[in-house]
């Protein structure tokens, strides 16, 4: 299978390839710790949508550029500056406005739905009038938080396997961006915080959803999300929000995620896309949907190639795979 299209680029994500078939994204804003902003929050759909279909592509690395964050979260100056986070206007101010997704402001970015073509700068529709009505206005509210909150689904929908590296600060959305992938390392010196409720809301693009299912205490989620305090590598470790620590500093984490991934991309595409989605879709789901849902997968699965190539693998043979 060919390659459908060039990845799309942005000054903000760094994408190499430092081993066959393994992608490393690179969060790069370390002059503001890594902290996001609406330009990189658009461009994660786009990036991944592209990873997901690239057959080039079977594992994929995560990490923030320099060496101070992953990412400390949501850039709080530029968001107090515009959107739901901007103080209200003074009684001699224009009414406030509605926040709007315009991606017409984001010249770094080349825009088009995921439909295998190659990526191509799109002009966006004009934003629509600010509402003044407050149900309108709340569903103007809506919509951008729907937006933002399918921006980072988009890692979760991703077949391929998905490694955080963690190190230094994780603040905020970089606790809902970690959610979003499969498996999390990080460094001894990593913290962590729920920071949402110190800047006056609730967090409300995954980490409320996700991080009880992913460590299952509810306690333990509810002690970091409604004080927001900091919490260190051990305690991620100890209530299984990482799966394990590595020993010295975030290039010694990255060369750990750079081991695990080698070795997943040498096994069947089909067999390791296949778990990931299983494991996904029964996580909301009863145990008896999840074994049915499980027996028609591999009713068509099993048809594979794959599965002979792999029993040959087993006995010692080499094996490669097709692309997928």
């Amino acid at each position: 299978m060919a390659e459908a299209s060039s990845p799309p680029t942005s000054q903000y994500f760094n994408l190499t390839y430092p081993l066959p078939y393994v992608a490393h994204v690179e969060i790069n804003r370390p002059e503001k710790l890594n902290a996001f902003i609406e330009p990189m929050w658009l461009h994660l759909p786009l990036l991944f949508s592209h990873l997901s279909t690239s057959p080039s592509v079977r594992a994929i690395i995560l990490s923030g550029a320099g060496p101070k964050a992953f990412t400390a979260g949501l850039d709080i100056a530029a968001a107090s500056t515009s959107g739901p986070l901007a103080p209200p206007p003074s009684p001699s101010s224009p009414k406030p406005t509605a926040p709007t997704t315009n991606l017409s402001k984001n010249p770094s970015i080349s825009y088009s739905q995921p439909t295998g073509t190659p990526y191509t700068t799109q002009t966006p529709p004009p934003p629509p009038p600010t509402p003044t009505d407050p149900a309108r206005l709340a569903r103007s509210l809506l919509t951008h938080i729907t937006t933002f909150q399918s921006c980072l689904s988009a890692l979760e929908n991703c077949p391929k396997p998905i490694i955080a590296v963690l190190h230094g600060y994780v603040y905020g959305l970089g606790i809902d961006l970690s959610l979003c992938t499969d498996i999390r390392i990080c460094t001894p010196l990593t913290t962590f915080s729920v920071k949402e409720v110190d800047i006056g809301l609730a967090a409300d693009v995954g980490t409320l959803s996700r991080l009880g299912k992913a460590v299952g205490n509810a306690s333990w989620v509810k002690d970091i999300c409604l004080s927001a305090r900091e919490f260190k590598s051990d305690e991620a470790l100890r209530f299984g929000f990482v799966s394990r620590v590595v020993e010295g500093g975030k290039e010694d984490a990255v060369s750990e995620a750079l081991r695990w991934a080698e070795g997943v991309v040498g096994k069947s595409p089909v067999a390791v896309q296949g778990t990931k989605e299983l494991i996904n879709w029964s996580r909301d789901r009863s145990v008896e949907d999840g074994l049915r849902y499980t027996a028609v997968w591999n009713a068509a699965m099993l048809q594979t190639e794959d599965v002979g190539r792999a029993m040959r693998g087993v006995k010692g043979k080499k094996v490669r795979f097709e692309k997928l």
